[in-house]
């Protein structure tokens, strides 16, 4: 059956081997769009070209001639503005002039259809200097009510909903109708890694808006306390990778195909950003489900993995009917000790003495 859903996915500036225009056309029929940050601007995710100190000068040639390639293939392209702290400049005009002189350049270049936007300051001056321009809510927004969206109405055209209700049938149902009312576009990120109504989503995405500065600084440790890779750092915790989580499987993302005409893939940072893209337009994927995800934790339960073909049939429809009464439910536990599968390699010698 074909794919009725079609999928934005996240630009990589990949040094060696493949272009990143090579792979989004192997799967051109199930790709809308490519959205990508602008090089070494502040994102939801860490800079481009830019590595403590180190800056990559090739990148916005290699950039603009690949975003031309995939623009020219029909397929749209999203310029991301979503960094979630602008630290002095949030308000300032030199902010607004610097976002308007990058959608003129790339206007120029490459050609832009959409932007995904963090900031309501950003979003307004888009709007009042390209008003033809389709302006996204990121998902970092956090938005997933209709009084959230009447009060954004003004400034967005569309919203990427907040991730916690991707299983949640009947408020995907409401948000959608509104939408529809209204004239505003509704999407989804199906892949995020991240624990639902995580405690330092907020916390973490400022350091990450501010990650060409945090790096050069002394700091104080590795990782940021408290984050899931601390959390997940523990095996005890592991049992929680099937709760309090957004992740849509492949094999799943049909039941979406009333709901969305566009679905977010989390492709920018990811190793696996190929098997990402293959699995969920394939609507199949026999692997370690944490590979697929953004960010993944493979490397915290290797040589374990989860393995995503031991899922039950009833997975997905137990889940998107759930109470979320965990402490008097025992499904996810009963799952996790089917799904989660030690693939360490034996050797022959260990292999002989069994």
């Amino acid at each position: 059956m074909a794919n009725r859903i079609k999928f934005s996915v996240g630009y990589q500036l990949i040094e060696e081997g493949k272009v990143f225009p090579d792979i989004v056309k192997n799967f051109k029929e199930s790709i809308d769009e490519v959205y990508f940050a602008w090089l070494n601007l502040p994102s939801g995710r860490g800079p481009i070209a830019y590595r403590t100190g180190y800056i990559n000068w090739e990148a916005q040639e290699q950039m603009e001639y690949e975003l031309k390639e995939i623009k020219k293939s029909g397929i749209k392209l999203n310029l991301l503005l979503n960094a979630s702290c602008w630290g002095g400049l949030s308000l300032s005009k030199s902010l607004a002039n610097t976002v308007l002189s990058i959608i003129d350049h790339l206007g120029q270049k490459t050609g832009i259809d959409s932007i995904t936007v963090f900031s309501p300051a950003i979003a307004r001056t888009i709007k009042k200097n390209f008003h033809e321009m389709e302006i996204r809510a990121s998902v970092n927004m956090r938005i997933g009510t209709i009084t959230a969206m009447e009060q954004l109405s003004e400034l967005f055209d569309g919203f990427v909903m907040q991730k916690e209700c991707n299983r949640n049938f009947e408020k995907i149902k409401e948000l959608k109708q509104w939408c529809e009312k209204n004239g505003k576009k509704l999407s989804m990120l199906a892949n995020s890694g991240c624990i639902n109504h995580c405690a330092v989503q907020l916390f973490h995405d400022n350091v990450i808006a501010h990650e060409t500065e945090v790096l050069t600084k002394n700091n104080i440790a590795d990782d940021i306390p408290g984050s899931c890779w601390s959390y997940y750092g523990k095996k005890e915790n592991w049992k929680n990778l099937l709760i309090n989580h957004s992740w849509i499987r492949p094999e799943d993302i049909h039941f979406y195909q009333d709901c969305f005409a566009n679905i977010k893939l989390a492709t920018r940072i990811s190793p696996f950003f190929e098997k990402i893209i293959q699995a969920y337009c394939n609507e199949k994927f026999d692997g370690n489900l944490l590979d697929i995800l953004e960010p993944s934790h493979s490397n915290l339960i290797f040589p374990h993995i989860i393995d995503n073909s031991k899922f039950p049939e009833e997975w997905f429809q137990t889940l998107s009917h759930c109470n979320k009464d965990c402490t008097n439910c025992s499904f996810c536990q009963q799952v996790f000790q089917k799904v989660l599968q030690n693939k360490t390699k034996k050797s022959k010698w260990e292999k002989c003495i069994e």
